[in-house]
């Protein structure tokens, strides 16, 4: 990647809804180089998907919890492959420190949110964890 396809994705990662015309003004480049350089960060799996931000506070009834989790031995890529494809994990940190992980689950209630943990709690390769429910939202960050 280069210079260029930095500020493309800079300007996408603001809003992925800028037209490629737009795109193209405000990089200084035409509608083509636009073109040619999404399509080939899409293909070379760089920008794998465009998504929708809400407010944490625009789903009141969802539950979110923060799962930090050890990991046994030599067993980090699996268990990561695993939490990935856990529909209830929102995202996966590689953290350092006492915890390896840290998960950030979410749920449209209680019950569903014990179905996650105890998912996740069977995965082979996990030695412990540790979950802390959110509460509250004081600050949202961009």
């Amino acid at each position: 990647m280069d210079p260029l396809d930095h500020d493309l994705i800079a300007l996408l990662r603001q809003d992925a809804r800028l037209s490629v015309a737009t795109l193209a003004d405000k990089l200084g480049v035409s509608r083509g180089t636009v073109t040619n350089r999404i399509r080939k960060l899409e293909d070379s799996g760089v920008i794998t998907g465009y998504t929708v931000r809400l407010r944490p506070d625009s789903r009141p009834q969802e539950i979110r919890a923060w799962m930090s989790i050890a990991v046994e031995g030599n067993d980090m890529r699996t268990v990561i492959a695993k939490l990935l494809g856990e529909p209830g994990v929102a995202a996966l940190h590689d953290t350092n420190g006492r915890w390896d992980l840290l998960a950030e689950l979410r749920a449209e209630h209680l019950a569903g949110l014990s179905q996650v943990l105890e998912r996740i709690r069977l995965i082979k390769g996990i030695s412990s964890t540790e979950t802390s429910i959110h509460l509250e939202t004081y600050r949202v960050a961009d």
